[in-house]
Order: structure tokens, then sequence, then C-alpha cells
């Protein structure tokens, strides 16, 4: 999702002497461009998972490390990258992380071994977090006022595309080059992409007046240690679930809670050092900003995994084609594209009950795809599966943008771009857990009980993570209401 890119609160530079930069809508197209390369690198990788496996004999461990590595490493580096780019310069941040990006997907679609593409996609997904932030960050830059908004709005499309044509690339991709290899182009196909940026980037996208240098400590290393071996402890146990036998694995749990408490006590105490916390804590007093932060953070856990499970089902369990299974799950992300605008219109209107109204689709919506899969036998599954899924989509487009929209209303204008970094960031670190949690319960079923058993255990937990999120935005919509009947 776009999102304010100072991460530091600074004003963004607006149009230069002159005026606006002519070549403004053209450095916007290189921009959306390497957008839609990150994103898409979410969405289309699912469909390759059991090409995946097959091609390179991966574990199921290391299938949930591709995923779930990707996006912790994303999320890990946006805040410290919009700082990089504000103080260094974003056009120079932009093209460094492009370049990584793009041989990071080279590294990927040459793997040899599982833990090669594994380290490849950690470096791949840390690079699509430097060039995030600039994006935002170039778009406030270039431009203004209304074109500003169409701007962003142009950057939300791209958002809502790279997520529905994901699959069906993936498939097509797969199904051209064979079931063997073709996954390898899932990755190659953003190299001819990423040298045309590149080469475009350099003549088009503006300087940043204001860059110069920056401290090692103004990007706050020991704060991202700390929180990504937090995170990481916390998802080892169920990413490794099957490999390592024995519940002594579950004591990274205190592991994982130390470090975190250890992340807070640093961020806490960062400011009265002169250091710039990755995570401003402060914004968490305010009771819309940290209720919408921990309600996406479960929102993501339980959609993305969706998305995991489901592909594998259909692919491994009903073998299907990569090309078949992205069109069954095509569904949520053409839903979530249609009504992604709508909810952008009404959520000054209805507030955070549009959430949960949005959120109560999605769970309705996973419980009927659990329903169909009862109901329908064999390889009908997939056409039962289209309606409960299109349902589920129309419902995550009500809840992604409101309540990016109103977890940051009540946010000061000078600290929106720091909320916006941690706001994604809890999205990124959403995807981790929750690929990791609903992979070791699905992984965990397929072995005794068999595919539908392993999809309905994985898509129970998805739910549940789905209804924690709606508990929370119910909680904000009643406390919301007590206050303004104090009010009156």
């Amino acid at each position: 999702m776009p999102v304010a890119a100072q991460s530091d609160g600074a004003p963004a530079e607006q149009d230069t002497a002159d005026g606006p930069d002519p070549r403004r809508w053209k450095a916007l197209a290189v921009c959306l461009v390497a957008g839609f390369m990150t994103l898409l690198d979410v969405s289309i990788v699912n469909v390759a998972l059991p090409s995946i496996k097959e091609g390179l004999h991966t574990p199921e461990s290391d299938l949930q490390w591709v995923l779930s590595g990707y996006a912790l490493s994303f999320g890990l580096f946006l805040i410290p990258a919009g700082r990089l780019g504000d103080a260094r310069g974003r056009r120079a941040v932009f093209m460094v992380g492009l370049t990584l990006f793009t041989l990071a997907s080279a590294a990927c679609g040459a793997a040899q071994t599982s833990l090669w593409l594994v380290v490849a996609r950690l470096i791949q997904g840390a690079a699509g977090g430097l060039i995030s932030p600039q994006i935002s960050a170039l778009i406030q830059q270039m431009f203004s006022g209304r074109e500003r908004g169409k701007a962003f709005g142009a950057f939300g499309t791209v958002v809502g595309i790279s997520t529905a044509v994901g699959p069906l690339l993936g498939g097509l991709l797969i199904q051209a080059a064979g079931a063997q290899e073709g996954w390898r182009w899932v990755f190659f196909v953003n190299l001819p992409l990423g040298a045309v940026c590149l080469l475009l980037a350099r003549r088009l996208l503006p300087d940043t007046p204001s860059a110069g240098r920056v401290r090692a400590r103004d990007l706050d290393p020991l704060g991202i240690l700390l929180l990504g071996g937090g995170v990481l402890a916390l998802l080892l146990p169920f990413v490794q679930a099957q490999q390592w036998p024995g519940d002594e694995k579950y004591l990274l749990l205190i592991v994982a809670a130390a470090l975190l408490f250890a992340f807070v006590q640093w961020e806490g105490r960062c400011p009265k050092g002169g250091v710039q916390p990755v995570i401003d804590l402060s914004l968490f007093r305010v009771r819309s900003y940290w209720l919408g932060c921990l309600l996406i953070l479960l929102y993501f856990a339980g959609f993305t995994s969706i998305f995991f499970i489901s592909t594998l089902y259909l692919q491994s369990g009903l073998h299907y084609s990569a090309l078949l299974a992205g069109v069954a799950i095509t569904p949520f992300a053409l839903g979530s594209g249609a009504s992604a605008g709508i909810g952008g219109k009404l959520v000054d209107r209805f507030g955070r009950p549009l959430v949960a109204i949005g959120l109560t689709m999605v769970v309705v919506g996973l419980v009927g795809t659990v329903i169909a899969v009862h109901q329908v036998p064999g390889r009908g599954v997939g056409w039962a599966m289209a309606a409960p899924l299109l349902l589920a989509g129309l419902g995550s487009g009500l809840v992604i943008a409101p309540n990016q929209t109103l977890t940051l209303s009540q946010v000061p204008v000078n600290r929106a771009g720091s909320a916006g970094g941690t706001l994604q960031t809890g999205q990124r670190v959403g995807s981790a857990v929750g690929i990791a949690a609903v992979g070791s319960v699905f992984f965990a079923q397929v072995g005794p009980n068999g595919w539908n058993s392993a999809f309905d255990h994985g898509l129970v937990v998805s739910v549940g993570f789905v209804v924690v999120a709606l508990v929370i935005a119910l909680a904000d919509v009643i406390a919301g209401r007590r206050d303004r009947t104090r009010q009156s």
C-alpha cells in the first residue's frame, strides 16, 4: 500500500523554483514499474511453490522461508531505507535497491539448492524494502496538490494489479516453460524490467536537494537487529516444526520474548540518546493508531497465508496445473481490487464500522471456502471456491486501504512518515508470522490425514487471525462510540 515516505516526518520537497519537473510523469512510470516488480514477487511466487519443491527437492520449511523470508526482510528495511533515501538521495537509494533486486532475482532463478534460493529471497526482500519507500517519497517530491492525489492513486492501482495478475502470470510462465524449470522464469521475468528501469531511473528521476550525510546511528541498527532477531526466533519453531522433533524448539519463544522486550526498551531510550528509533513508540499512545497497527498485522497474517496453502493444496493435492491454480485463486485478488476504490470513498463516511464489515465478509468467505472443499469432491473444488473467495476478496478491499486511512487519521502530520512506515512494517511482519503459523499446521496434517484435512486445518488458523482482527475492529468501534457519548 502507498504510505507517506518521510520516515522522520520532514517536509517533502515541492516543485522547483522553475515550476514542476516536466519529466515527472515519465519518472512516475519508472517508479510504478519498480513498485510493480517488488509487489508482484509477493503473489507470483505462490503458484511456483510446488514446482520449486519438485525441481530443488525443497523441504516444507524452506518453502515457507521462500515466502516469509521475503516478507520479513522487506518489512525490516522499510523505515531505515526511507531515512537513508531522505538523507543520501532517493534516486541513488532507488537505483541501489533496484540493482540489488534485479541481481537477487537472477540469483533466485539460477538457484541450485533450496538454501541458495532462500538466501537470494532474503536479499531480494531487503532490496524491495529499499525501493518501496523511495517511490512514495519521490511522488511527494515531484507532485503537489491534485496531481499528487492522482499519482498516489496510480500507485494504488499498481498495488491492486500486481496482486491480481501475480498468480495468473506465474501460472502462464510455468505453463509455457514447463513444470520442472518454469518456476525459474517467475524470477527471470524481473531481469529485463529491472535493466530498463535502471537506465530510465538514472535519466528521469530527480535528485534530492536536501541530501547529505547520514550517521549509522540514525538508521537504528541495534533496533533493527533486535526486532529482526525477535521475529526470527518467533518464526523458527513453527517453520521448522517438522524438521526439529521434540518440544525443545519452543524454548525459542522465550528468546523471542526477551529480544522483543529488549527492542521495546531500546526504542524507548533512543530519543534520550539522540538516536532516531526504527519505531516511534510514542505513536502507540494514540488509540486508533495502535489498534489499527495490531489489526492489520493480524489481518495480513490471515489473508496472505491463504494463498500459500491454497496453491499447495490445489497443485500438490488435487494436481492442478500452475495456471489452473492461479485462475482458481484469482477471484480473491479481483474482488479486493474491485472494492478497494469503493472502500477509499466510503471510509470518511462510515469509519471503522466499514473495516468491521469488510472483515466479516472475509470471515464468511473463508468459512464458505472450507464448506466448498467438503461439498464438492475432486477437481471441481476450484470452481466451488470461486464464489466464497470472491466474497472474501470484496471484504479485503474494505479493510486494507480504509484501515490505513483510519489508523493514520489522528497521527500528527510531522510524524506521518514514521507512522506510515511502521504500519507497513507491521503488514510484512504479519505476513511472515502468518505463513509460519499456518504453514506449520498445514504441513503437520498433510502426512497423516491427507491434503483435504491439511487445507481445512490451515484455513481454520487463517480464519482465526482474521476473527481476532475483527474483534479489534469492533473494540475500536465501541470505544469510539463511548468517546462520542462522553463528549455530547
